[in-house]
């Protein structure tokens, strides 16, 4: 049995499947993104739920505790 197995989303009450997604957040003004992120993603709206030990992942590398995988250069248009 899947952790998300069962769950249902609390906006549309849709089912809840887990999925690897990416994640791109600015932090300190910088883009960061996280690459094949467990999640529980809605079938229906696609609210995406993350569990307490992947945010504790996500705060650990953003806070410096994990070194990157690796780099890019992100080109960046203004309009």
């Amino acid at each position: 049995m899947g952790f998300w197995e069962g769950e249902r989303c609390e906006y549309c009450q849709g089912s809840i499947v887990e999925k690897r997604v990416n994640l791109s957040r600015t932090f300190a003004g910088k883009y960061v993104l996280f690459e094949s992120v467990p999640a529980g993603v809605c079938t229906e709206c696609g609210t995406r739920y993350y569990t307490a030990n992947v945010l504790k992942s996500i705060e650990d590398a953003l806070r410096g505790c994990r070194k990157a995988d690796r780099e890019v250069l992100v080109p960046v248009y203004s309009m």
